[in-house]
């Protein structure tokens, strides 16, 4: 009986110490929250980025390091968000193992326009720092600071123009609308080339840089001289053609002319006396001469087979596109050559030479 109750009780005590296992290895431990915070810059502090200087510093970070109590490595992600936006999308500029990091001005800017900062504007983005280990389970959050930055665009303004000559389609952010590009960002002096075909009006984008329709738009306002109208207006209307386009939206007022391209020079084979004309090539939205003889020398296109009329592309200016004024050189090898002028990007034209 004594030895019967022996091994009941080793049974028992088996058991319990597998039970115990068991619920060990059910067991798991929390890493307890982090406490750590941003030590520069302060809340409040600013920068004005320039396009000038874009590998300059634009945000210097440094932070205490985040305790999780057991000696592991931290990776360190810094977030950012437009002040007021909460952080309920917040956008991730790196992650680092440091408690420091520098992000040059270019990084910076391009993260501000990100979350939706307005270029030549100082405005916030709020700062926060999330730290994580292992797996990235376990996470803390620095305190949140406010930069105030001032950023920038190198992108130029511009408008759509949706028109019988594209079908009226708003497929694709009106991918087939031409464009037209104010000078400078904040201007309203926007310009273009493109082949219109009967009615047509111009449309801005929307806060998003989108164009579709509900966004302002502008049409003449009744009377075709030249004058735009925001509301009850009609649409504009143009002989088929290909035009220079020009719009201010401030001043509301616009302008087409009607305008005919050539390449002329000492390159050419009428020399300076006349003009080999260029053909509208409707799939590339591009100016085309399929075969010409060019010998070096001087050259340059103009319009309407006229001076002193403003149009006269003669010099490559620092970005590489064609402005007005000077000559241009063909210093290629004499022979005959397909010629391609593209002004369907507006301010930013080009031309090419490809030999036959």
């Amino acid at each position: 009986m004594k030895n019967i109750f022996k091994s009941l009780l080793a049974v028992s005590a088996l058991s319990l110490a597998l039970i115990s296992c068991e619920d060990e290895q059910d067991l798991f431990f929390l890493t307890p929250e982090a406490e750590f915070e941003i030590l520069s810059p302060n809340s409040g502090d600013a920068v004005e980025l320039n396009p000038e200087t874009t590998t300059n510093p634009g945000l210097s970070l440094t932070w205490s390091e985040a305790d999780f109590g057991t000696p592991t490595e931290i990776t360190y992600t810094i977030e950012i968000d437009k002040t007021g936006d909460e952080f309920d999308s917040p956008y991730v500029v790196t992650s680092t193992t440091n408690t420091f990091v520098t992000i040059n001005s270019e990084e910076l800017n391009g993260a501000a326009l990100a979350v939706g900062l307005t270029p030549f504007s100082q405005e916030g983005i709020d700062i926060r720092i999330k730290a994580t280990i292992g797996t990235g389970t376990n996470e803390s959050y620095s305190n949140t600071i406010v930069y105030l930055i001032t950023s920038y665009s190198t992108d130029l303004p511009k408008l759509a123009v949706p028109g019988n000559h594209q079908g009226w389609s708003d497929a694709n952010n009106f991918e087939s609308a031409p464009r037209i590009a104010a000078s400078g960002f904040g201007l309203t002096d926007y310009e273009g080339y493109m082949w219109l075909d009967g009615e047509f009006k111009f449309l801005g984008p929307n806060g998003s840089g989108n164009f579709v329709w509900g966004n302002t738009d502008w049409g003449d306002n009744g009377d075709f001289s030249g004058i735009l109208a925001e509301a009850n207006e009609s649409n504009c209307t143009a002989v088929a053609g290909f035009y220079r386009v020009r719009a201010n939206t401030e001043a509301l007022t616009y302008t087409t002319t009607a305008v005919s391209w050539g390449i002329i020079g000492a390159a050419t084979p009428n020399g300076w006396d006349s003009d080999t004309d260029f053909t509208y090539n409707p799939a590339t939205k591009k100016l085309e001469i399929a075969s010409i003889a060019l010998v070096p020398g001087a050259f340059k296109f103009r319009g309407n087979n006229a001076w002193s009329n403003g149009f006269d592309l003669g010099t490559v200016n620092a970005d590489g596109f064609l402005v007005e004024g000077g000559d241009l050189t063909f210093s290629g090898a004499a022979g005959n050559y397909k010629v391609i002028l593209d002004l369907s990007n507006p301010r930013e034209y080009t031309y090419e030479f490809i030999a036959l």
